[in-house]
């Protein structure tokens, strides 16, 4: 049994039951994204352009919060499965503008039975996940030091 007490007790730890519920939950995502090819973080980028599209790669980065070291590779990957294209943009030469090919477009419509089959295989309501995702959103703003969790609203 745990000691009350000991502030170090693994099982205490908020980094330790966010890393476990973190790989626990993306390991769902799995065998529903293997058909398409895609890995988690791939299948966030589409998420992030189902609903931005057109994104910078910079501005793609920050939704993401991935640095351009991690969303190049990613980037490069989506494009090999014809998912999107990634194109000069016509009015900034320097910055890559990400788009959706037509195939990219389509994988929405079978990607929308991801979210009810993950809460199913969850067994939580939809008002358990709610809360979980506030709180996670606090969470991550109390870390950033910031009141904004960092999503967009437009």
């Amino acid at each position: 049994m745990t000691d009350p007490t000991d502030l170090l007790a693994l099982d205490r730890q908020v980094c330790f039951a966010l890393s476990i519920a973190s790989r626990s939950v993306i390991g769902l995502y799995r065998p529903l994204l293997q058909p398409f090819g895609l890995t988690h973080p791939q299948y966030l980028a589409m998420l992030a352009l189902w609903q931005y599209e057109p994104l910078s790669v910079k501005e793609l980065g920050e939704l993401l919060q991935l640095d351009p070291g991690t969303l190049s590779p990613l980037l490069k990957r989506l494009q090999a499965l014809g998912y999107i294209n990634r194109e000069r943009d016509s009015k900034d030469e320097r910055a890559l503008c990400v788009t959706l090919t037509p195939a990219g477009r389509a994988l929405r419509a079978e990607a929308e039975k991801i979210p009810p089959a993950i809460v199913a295989r969850l067994g939580m309501s939809l008002e358990e996940l709610q809360d979980l995702h506030k709180a996670l959103m606090r969470v991550i703003a109390a870390a950033r030091g910031t009141g904004d969790p960092g999503h967009r609203d437009d």
